[in-house]
């Protein structure tokens, strides 16, 4: 019957699934897009795609664990939709040629494609006083490279790394942008939108934190809430009122105009901002939140800034349960190849999570799952909410045990 099958459960190992949420539509558009099966007759860019998405989920730790992962049973190897098993020095030569850009468009494509399922499905906390707003939370991630073997991702003078620019959409709960640039690149100018459209709001940490940007989001209506800089020089204007005896969390609100020179030569003092300072318990600090947004009561101010955790929580997701820390190729194009992969793949667990698992999961829970049943011939909805922690007993009798015994070791 095949690796693992069973009559009761699915006809398609639990990867295949997962690869055939992929609408071949849809794969098949960015294919052609970039021309990446051009002049190709055997290992094609879905035939890639494959590969990766296995090392992703399966956790692989060099390419020679993809291509005998894959290659265990030439049913699985059908059942994956290919004709072979990929050989390692063809995914090498694949991960050094053919373009990244097809799995970065792929990624942006799909995220369009789900978008209104996820929307509908996330599972966060609603700010009640912006609800139905458009909010990006923005911020980057490290991840260190060695310099000697990534030459191309120079950072320090004997460390390289590359860094990832990610904006993350708060109504969709995943990132909308990602730039991967060497780890040298500044926050400020990893990702090339950081004016949006009006009324959108901009939560960031101080790395952002730009005197000429701060002034064109206000000309582009935008709301942006973010850190002040500690040796940033301002006035007081007005001390608005607190709450008493509620809220001991917010020790000041104040109304303040930025006062040094190079506030004055930018034209950013000429406008009244917002100061709220919020102590933070657990790090036994006091962290200053700036805005343009005057009207809002404090709280809201305070919980925008702290809804940052979501995008260094999806940040930890992806680190620790796909494959973005160790690289089965050193060129800048493999590198960023596995890196898109890995963001679909996050994508994809994501939309089972969301709507498959009937109850709340941690993402690192469900990744566990699937790459525990990745040979598996079990149905997605099995896999989510059946596969349990606990001691599970076998049902089937002695006898067939021992026939089965008989079957697998008789000589």
């Amino acid at each position: 019957m095949g690796l693992f099958r069973r009559n009761k459960n699915n006809n398609k190992p639990v990867i295949r699934q997962i690869l055939d949420l992929v609408p071949h539509w849809l794969f098949r558009s960015c294919t052609n897009t970039y021309k990446t099966d051009k002049g190709v007759h055997k290992y094609r860019t879905y035939d890639q795609f494959v590969a990766l998405t296995f090392g992703q989920l399966n956790k692989c730790q060099s390419l020679n664990d993809i291509s005998a992962g894959i290659g265990v049973s030439e049913i699985f190897i059908s059942d994956l939709g290919l004709t072979q098993s990929p050989a390692r020095s063809t995914m090498s030569d694949g991960n050094k040629k053919r373009d990244w850009q097809v799995f970065e468009s792929l990624y942006y494509r799909l995220l369009s494609h789900y978008k209104s399922v996820l929307k509908q499905h996330h599972n966060t906390h609603i700010i009640e006083e912006i609800k139905g707003k458009v909010v990006k939370l923005i911020d980057s991630s490290t991840i260190s490279l060695c310099l000697a073997m990534f030459d191309w991702a120079e950072f320090r003078t004997a460390k390289g790394g590359i860094k990832l620019h990610t904006s993350w959409d708060y109504n969709l709960m995943i990132p909308d942008v990602v730039n991967i640039t060497e780890a040298k690149v500044h926050d400020r100018y990893g990702l090339k939108q950081l004016i949006f459209p009006k009324d959108t709001i901009i939560v960031e940490d101080r790395a952002y934190f730009d005197f000429e940007l701060m002034l064109n989001r206000i000309k582009a209506e935008n709301v942006f809430v973010t850190r002040i800089k500690s040796n940033t020089l301002y006035e007081t204007i007005e001390e608005l009122e607190l709450a008493d005896d509620v809220d001991q969390h917010i020790l000041k609100d104040e109304i303040i105009q930025l006062t040094s020179g190079r506030a004055i030569e930018t034209g950013i003092s000429k406008h009244k901002l917002r100061l709220v300072h919020v102590y933070k318990e657990d790090e036994n600090k006091v962290i200053a939140i700036i805005t343009n947004q005057l009207d809002w009561e404090y709280n809201t101010i305070a919980a925008l800034y702290k809804k940052r955790w979501d995008i260094e929580l999806f940040f930890k997701a992806l680190k620790q349960n796909l494959q973005v820390k160790t690289f089965w190729g050193t060129s800048e194009n493999a590198v960023k190849s596995q890196i898109y992969v890995a963001l679909i793949n996050y994508l994809l667990l994501e939309l089972i999570k969301r709507t498959i698992s009937k109850k709340a999961v941690a993402f690192s829970n469900l990744s566990e799952k699937v790459r525990f049943c990745l040979y598996h011939y079990l149905s997605l909805d099995y896999v989510c909410n059946e596969v349990r922690e606990g001691v599970r007993k076998v049902t089937i009798s002695p006898q067939k045990v021992l026939v089965l015994e008989r079957d697998l070791f008789s000589g």
